[in-house]
């Protein structure tokens, strides 16, 4: 089990930097679902990794990022049905 945990912490850790290294070199925008989505499920991993640990100020951190990308998905697919 420790081994799982470990490695969604990693991956969720390789797609929050993927997002942002993405980001950085203008291969997507912040309203891009495609960026959002790597920062739901970077932050998911690095919760379940976080709290599985006890390092609850970085689940606390990651919990906050994925409410705000998950508002700002919602806000988004609002717009796009309107």
């Amino acid at each position: 089990m420790k081994f799982l945990i470990e490695l969604t912490g990693w991956t969720g850790a390789l797609l929050v930097l993927l997002a942002y290294a993405l980001l950085t070199l203008q291969r997507l925008t912040s309203a891009s679902a495609s960026y959002r989505w790597l920062n739901v499920a970077g932050s998911v991993g690095l919760v379940i990794n976080s709290v599985w640990n006890g390092a609850f100020p970085s689940a606390f951190l990651n919990v906050v990022w994925l409410v705000l990308t998950l508002y700002s998905l919602t806000k988004a697919m609002g717009r796009s049905a309107a």
